[in-house]
């Protein structure tokens, strides 16, 4: 651990304090992607996606690559959301042009009997080797960000099988069958807290959850089985962690999709900041969330297609939406999902340094 060095670039890190920043920080989710030829080069070389994930000099090999190329103010582990329930035995594969899939998903009452909380230190070492890796080849530039799916994120690709247009089989369980439904959501709670407390041992400076589902639920359902259990791990992460000859604190980001409704709420879940999607006013988040916590987001991923002055411009209305940042209401400029494999490298560049050549301007 003493061999982690303090960070240089602290201002993601600060805006999700809360605090005073020369400008707005700014990354990207799925930063390291196949929008990226090096990427691609990286992954030709593993043989395939989990060959990436599970090999930690290459996913610090994609997890840097973003870096090398844009002056972003985080770097995110690369891995993926379904390693948690590869570990627990679902059996985890990726079919051509079809996404995720798992091979053993929860169909029965005696699956979701047999489901445990995997041993996080063997199943997924190769993550928490990775999150060690990467920290160590940043040397400090930026700080570095751990993940996880949220429980029902993740419950719905384990009950569904993979990914779903109109999530039947999972919503027929919630709704016939909740006892079950927690009871996932319990295993997966407790499976999710553990491995986001072993980033942060590994080294992880910032810890975000993706909801990527929980815009599929029906207001109350929404609170009931998904955000109840995210209040849970966060309540069950450290707020600081000794490096050995210093201490961080770790600040943990929770972002929905599709959870506009809901941001009081999710605001009120004792995390440091709320991601949002493109679908909501900045400024309107901004007040609504009062000083409870930070915001990241929320440029629509498709303004990358767009010309270059036409980026900088929507860059400027997100930024101008949520007004400047000061101390107590802290800005994380992001995109409102993940970054499209078909983006324009050089756009992303336009972006980066739009947003912080327009917000070092506002602040003047």
């Amino acid at each position: 651990m003493s061999s982690f060095q303090p960070v240089k670039n602290d201002t993601f890190l600060r805006a999700l304090r809360r605090e005073a920043t020369e400008y707005t920080p700014v990354w990207l989710m799925r930063q390291a992607g196949r929008y990226l030829p090096e990427y691609r080069a990286t992954r030709a070389k593993a043989g395939n996606f989990m060959g990436l994930c599970t090999n930690p000099q290459a996913a610090c090999e994609v997890t840097l690559q973003p870096l090398e190329r844009y002056k972003l103010d985080a770097a995110i582990l690369f891995s993926d959301i379904l390693t948690v329930p590869d570990a627990m035995g679902l059996g985890l594969y990726f079919a051509e042009g079809e996404g995720p899939k798992f091979e053993r998903p929860l169909v029965t009452e005696a699956d979701v009997a047999k489901l445990a909380v995997p041993d996080i230190g063997t199943s997924l070492r190769y993550v928490t080797d990775a999150v060690s890796t990467i920290r160590g080849a940043l040397g400090g530039r930026v700080p570095l960000i751990g993940f996880s799916g949220s429980p029902w994120t993740l419950a719905c690709y384990m009950v569904e099988g993979g990914g779903s247009s109109d999530f039947r089989k999972v919503k027929t369980m919630l709704y016939k069958r909740p006892d079950l439904m927690h009871r996932i959501l319990e295993v997966t709670t407790e499976a999710v807290s553990q491995y986001l407390r072993a980033q942060i041992d590994a080294g992880a400076q910032a810890v975000m959850i993706f909801d990527s589902w929980g815009g599929a639920l029906a207001d109350g359902a929404f609170q009931k089985f998904s955000l109840n259990y995210i209040k849970k791990i966060v309540a069950s992460l450290p707020l600081q962690a000794n490096r050995g000859s210093f201490t961080e604190n770790i600040p943990s980001i929770v972002f929905t999709k599709g959870g506009g409704l809901w941001l009081e709420d999710i605001a009120s879940s004792g995390a440091s900041a709320v991601g949002v999607d493109w679908t909501v006013n900045l400024g309107q988040a901004r007040a609504r969330i009062g000083d409870r916590c930070a915001i990241q987001g929320n440029l629509d991923p498709n303004v990358l297609f767009a010309e270059p002055a036409q980026i900088e411009a929507e860059v400027a209305k997100a930024l101008e939406s949520f007004g400047v940042p000061q101390a107590g209401a802290g800005h994380v400029f992001n995109l409102g999902h993940g970054i499209s494999q078909f983006t324009n490298p050089d756009s992303v560049e336009v972006m980066v340094n739009a947003v912080h050549a327009y917000s070092r301007k506002q602040r003047q």
